[in-house]
């Protein structure tokens, strides 16, 4: 590994140090303490402005020192690397909207039964799997139709994470519901689909 892909790596490791402590529960504590209940409509922006000036010096690395090309997805088989990227945004928009009070911090924060608690409420996409944001961000990443070295270890570091950041997120989640949440678990798969593997409380409804 040479100088830059060294750089590469630790700037990646830096970026989701720096993305957990802003995603985890202390920082959004200390956030309500310091501003009160207004602070939750606007965390999320502040999330998101942070994550995307602190990729950006990352981005602007690759461009610069791609490194060597491993290899190029051919024409015409490229726009259907774009076809299924596209789909996985979609899914991924999806997936904020059949679940929009789990990243509500009241929510996140509250203790069970308390004014703040929401129920489980999984329908949609959430139906056939758990995560569907660690789905979604592999497919995005690694069919990528042009893959060169450093991108192949940011790929590498970056899958590590979503998956590491996938199970800290699941124990939140079981944190906030309980024992529905383990039976949730227990029934629907983490990423991955299957025909036979549908949560009980969406079989009724028909979507």
């Amino acid at each position: 590994m040479d100088y830059f892909s060294l750089y590469v790596a630790l700037y990646i490791v830096g970026f989701a140090a720096l993305h957990s402590l802003l995603a985890g529960l202390p920082a959004k504590k200390m956030a309500r303490r310091h501003f009160g209940s207004k602070v939750d409509p606007w965390y999320p922006v502040l999330f998101s402005t942070i994550a995307v000036i602190t990729i950006l010096p990352l981005v602007i690395m690759l461009i610069q020192s791609p490194g060597p090309v491993l290899y190029a997805v051919p024409h015409p088989w490229i726009w259907l690397f774009f076809l299924v990227q596209l789909l996985m945004g979609i899914a991924t928009l999806r997936a904020f909207l059949d679940a929009p009070h789990r990243f509500l911090i009241r929510a996140q924060l509250a203790k069970s039964q308390s004014p703040d608690a929401f129920a489980m409420g999984i329908k949609g996409i959430y139906c056939w799997i758990r995560d569907p944001f660690l789905l979604s961000g592999l497919i995005l990443i690694w069919l990528t139709p042009i893959m060169t070295e450093n991108l192949l270890l940011v790929y590498f570091i970056a899958s590590v994470y979503l998956f590491l950041g996938s199970l800290h997120w699941e124990s939140r989640l079981l944190v906030q519901f309980g024992e529905d949440y383990a039976a949730y678990q227990n029934e629907v798969p983490r990423m991955i689909p299957h025909q036979n593997r549908r949560w009980h409380g969406c079989r009724s409804t028909k979507r």
